[in-house]
């Protein structure tokens, strides 16, 4: 069976936990094969990390030309004896379809598959431009071998999108409440303060660097980054833990050390942002403090589509099927729309994401037709 319900029950049925694949791919691959769609499966890998099976999909070679994004891998189901139902089972009871996935993301996948059958069933197994879809099995993890590999593959054969919907499950508390129109930014690093280690007895020999990070933490964090833009909210820079490695209490410790994260919005670049911070540091430390910021590696970067002719078909085809006006946020963590967006304008919308990653993981059956039709929507609205 080919709809919505039929393919998520498939595929939720393939323990894909990352970085498996467990036939998922394989799942979505003979659907559209079968509905004349170019297939391509392509892995990526590199040292110190998992070969990672990717899945690239078209159908037609004229513009416009919308893509269909999504992850079929999946966080670990965890204790499996506490679900109701199995984890990869698919069961449906009460209204509700259960399984690792059904929520994040192998429902929203289903659902745009679906519709993209039905549109082509409905008009001569063609589209009047082109539709393809970009699906991933490296999203729950690193995301090295997944989407931003597949996207530059599909550069290199000359391929170019003009819109993607990435069906990540966007809604808060009902079908058809919010669009992910863009993400803030993220980025990591560990504050290292210097001290002189020495007796606690005779602190006039040491150099105590707790209460000189505690400082550093407290300036570093009481001044905001910004007050917020346009499309989003402020940017915030989180200590995540504080460390001296030191398990002698009579010792002062030599150096100390604390972890923190910034979510950053479209006032900074991870440059100018890393510079501001160095900026306060500096200040903070003044002449005496020894301190140092070790920036970690992001890939994290903030984008936005601006609203306009593609958010309006999109919120017109939710309107339509569900009588709800979404709001166009950019709240949230990240995604790979992070990567898409330096391919084209992409927009996130797809199931409520109360349950994604928990026990008992559940999509009403109905919000799985719902979004289904939503889609269908989005293609007969984009191709008018």
């Amino acid at each position: 069976m080919n709809d919505a319900v039929s393919i998520t029950r498939d595929l939720v049925r393939c323990p894909s936990v990352t970085p498996a694949d467990a036939g998922a791919l394989g799942v979505l691959e003979r659907l559209l094969k079968d509905a004349g769609f170019e297939v391509h499966r392509v892995t990526f890998g590199e040292p110190g990390t998992s070969d990672i099976d990717n899945l690239y999909a078209r159908i037609g070679t004229e513009a416009p030309h919308i893509t269909f994004a999504g992850h079929t891998d999946v966080v670990p189901a965890g204790d499996e004896t506490a679900w109701s139902h199995g984890a990869f089972s698919g069961d449906i009871k009460d209204g509700f379809l259960y399984g690792r996935g059904a929520v994040d993301m192998k429902g929203g996948i289903a659902c745009s598959v679906a519709a993209v059958l039905q549109y082509l069933a409905d008009n001569g197994g063609k589209p009047k431009g082109s539709i393809s879809f970009l699906i991933t099995g490296d999203e729950e993890d690193i995301s090295v071998n997944g989407t931003i590999k597949l996207l530059k593959w599909c550069a290199e054969r000359g391929e170019k999108f003009d819109h993607c919907v990435l069906g990540e499950p966007s809604n808060v508390e009902v079908l058809g409440d919010c669009i992910k129109i863009g993400r803030r930014g993220s980025q990591s690093g560990t504050l290292h303060v210097d001290g002189v280690q020495g007796h606690v007895a005779y602190p006039h020999r040491a150099s105590n660097p707790v209460p000189d990070i505690s400082r550093l933490i407290v300036a570093l964090s009481d001044e905001p980054l910004d007050r917020g833009s346009a499309q989003f909210q402020a940017s915030n820079l989180e200590f995540t833990s504080v460390d001296v490695g030191n398990t002698a209490g009579n010792v002062i410790p030599g150096q100390a050390r604390a972890k923190f994260n910034i979510r950053y919005n479209d006032n900074h670049t991870q440059e100018t942002l890393r510079a501001l911070v160095e900026e306060r540091l500096a200040k903070a430390c003044g002449n005496r403090i020894r301190s140092r910021i070790v920036w970690e590696y992001s890939n994290s970067n903030v984008f936005v589509t601006k609203p306009g002719t593609f958010t309006d078909l999109a919120v017109s085809a939710i309107e339509e099927v569900t009588g709800r006006k979404p709001e166009l946020s950019t709240s949230g963590g990240t995604s790979d729309a992070r990567f898409i967006s330096s391919y084209c304008p992409v927009i996130e919308f797809g199931l409520v994401g109360q349950t994604m990653h928990q026990v008992d993981e559940r999509t009403p059956v109905s919000d799985l037709e719902k979004l289904t039709k939503i889609y269908r929507g989005v293609l007969d609205r984009y191709f008018a």
